[in-house]
């Protein structure tokens, strides 16, 4: 297809000229005697694709096409002076609203992308076939060719014909030559070409007394066709159907009379296709954009979640690193001592090692959330691992003499989480209330780690200090991001544990008491049976 497009314009306009005198002559059917008025002409359908596919250089050829052919293909009766009215009335009305489509301000999209560009040409061509159908017949009852009785049935004639040829073969034409996708064959495209095959039996061959009733069953294929294939199929399928109906109303033996009846009805039957096919590719156009639309957010989510990774990681790397180095430069000192303690040099070193194969694992939970969204959850015991993470902080609670107390309440069930998440929690909280309190040169400070159950059968874990407490500015933003009084802090300690204790279904409160702050969380429980706690 794209190749006729770099013919030269002499070229594509004799093209032009000899399909138009060809689709002439093969719709030269039921004509109406000597003016050669048909009820169908696809070579107007042909017009219009030619000058709004390849610009406005080809309108001077919809003068001449008309003139060539009734005076030389069809050789009608006419006079010359008519057949020259006849082509200026043709080609000005048609060139005239061919311009009109391809201005830029009306924004007529010729791939009819849009049900709006359908819709318009629809509009300009019903209102330019219908001018070209009383100027021409009354050019012709002017010089007398026709009757003053036959002048309406005549009009009608031409209208329906011009129209017909506009609403079937030129979206059909400027689809074929502007989409790049075309209909695979399949086994249902041939089984509906035999439904229409079988709807033209149906129609012109079972009855005589019913035929233009029964014309409504060509809407079941038509309208399969639009809904299955969109604008590209239905658009094929009416060429198909209109080529079918012509052929079989003249080999038919069908009264003139009932062609203009079943044009008529081709006509609505066109504009029902056409509007469906345009609402299916609407449908069509606006799933995919939604799926664009749905990637873009999805990229963009990993691209936030990702930060927030980034983030996590910062911040959580951060602790065991902090320990690896306090662990590291005491087995230094250790070792530098004389004699050499060999025995805090070890222990020492062993504690760097676990808090390296921590970091290991805090990478890898974090990297299995972001990828697969989930949290390992297994059911263990919450005085476990409140023990555990206090042994993580025991160093540096040591060195801002600090003493840690726990709390619990006795026979707690077993709770069902993320033991390392739940643990790095318990780590930022104690930390951050020892940081608190050596900040503040209390000689006396305290930690309590609680557990105890609630009324709705939860496990509630609470870390107290007896610090100074939250700043009542930063309290009411004390679980937003990046929100801090540390001068090298992030501001995402209290942030992610807030979203650690919302992803294992419960919600973490912060409050500042008289006496120093308080953290809790909430973790769910589990009945499935566990060794006794020691």
């Amino acid at each position: 297809m794209a190749a006729l497009f770099t013919r030269s314009p002499l070229v594509i306009g004799l093209a032009y000229l000899v399909t138009y005198a060809f689709l002439d002559w093969v719709s030269f059917i039921s004509p109406i005697t000597p003016v050669g008025v048909t009820p169908w002409n696809p070579s107007t359908g042909l017009s219009f694709a030619l000058v709004l596919l390849l610009g406005r250089a080809y309108v001077p050829w919809l003068f001449i096409a008309p003139m060539v052919v009734n005076a030389f293909v069809l050789d009608l009766p006419i006079p010359t002076e008519v057949q020259v009215l006849g082509a200026i009335i043709v080609g000005t009305i048609y060139g005239a609203t061919t311009i009109l489509l391809t201005h830029p301000r009306i924004g007529f999209d010729r791939t009819l992308s849009t049900k709006r560009s359908l819709m318009l040409l629809i509009a300009v061509a019903a209102v330019s076939t219908g001018i070209v159908a009383f100027a021409y017949v009354g050019l012709l009852a002017a010089f007398g060719l026709i009757t003053p009785d036959t002048l309406m049935m005549t009009i009608a004639h031409q209208w329906i014909g011009d129209m017909i040829g506009v609403t079937v073969v030129t979206p059909f034409l400027l689809i074929l030559f502007t989409r790049r996708s075309i209909l695979v064959p399949s086994l249902e495209l041939l089984a509906l070409v035999l439904v229409l095959i079988a709807t033209l039996a149906a129609v012109l061959g079972l009855s005589d007394t019913f035929r233009v009733k029964q014309f409504y069953l060509f809407f079941l294929p038509v309208m399969w066709t639009a809904v299955r294939f969109g604008l590209e199929g239905v658009t094929g399928g009416l060429v198909l159907t209109q080529v079918g109906l012509m052929a079989a109303m003249q080999y038919g033996g069908v009264d003139v009379s009932d062609v203009t009846a079943y044009q008529a009805l081709m006509i609505v039957l066109a504009l029902t296709g056409l509007t469906i096919g345009a609402v299916v590719n609407e449908q069509s156009r606006t799933q995919a954009q939604l799926r664009r639309n749905q990637e873009a957010l999805e990229r963009a989510a990993r691209l936030d979640t990702m930060g927030a990774f980034a983030a996590a990681l910062a911040h959580e790397i951060n602790q065991p690193l902090t320990a690896i180095s306090n662990y590291t430069r005491l087995a230094k000192m250790a070792v530098e001592k004389q004699p050499a303690d060999t025995e805090t040099a070890r222990t020492a070193a062993e504690h760097a090692v676990a808090q390296v194969d921590r970091a290991a694992e805090v990478v890898r939970r974090l990297r299995d959330f972001i990828q697969l969204g989930r949290n390992e959850m297994v059911p263990q015991y919450a005085g476990d691992l409140i023990r555990e993470a206090i042994s993580h902080c025991k160093l540096e609670t040591q060195a801002r003499h600090v003493e840690v107390e726990t709390r619990f309440t006795r026979n707690l069930p077993p709770v069902v989480c993320d033991g390392l998440q739940i643990q790095q929690v318990l780590i930022n909280l104690i930390r951050n209330a020892a940081e608190s309190i050596s900040s503040s040169g209390r000689p006396d400070g305290r930690i309590v780690v609680e557990a105890d159950l609630t009324d709705l059968g939860r496990v509630i874990v609470t870390v107290r200090d007896n610090g100074p407490g939250f700043d009542p500015e930063i309290l009411a933003r004390a679980l937003t991001p990046f929100t801090t009084t540390k001068e090298e802090g992030l501001g995402l300690g209290l942030a992610l544990a807030r979203s650690t204790a919302e992803t294992h279904g419960g919600q973490l409160v912060v409050e500042s008491t008289g006496g120093g702050a308080a953290v809790s969380f909430t973790l769910p429980t589990t009945v499935l049976p566990l060794p006794v706690e020691k």
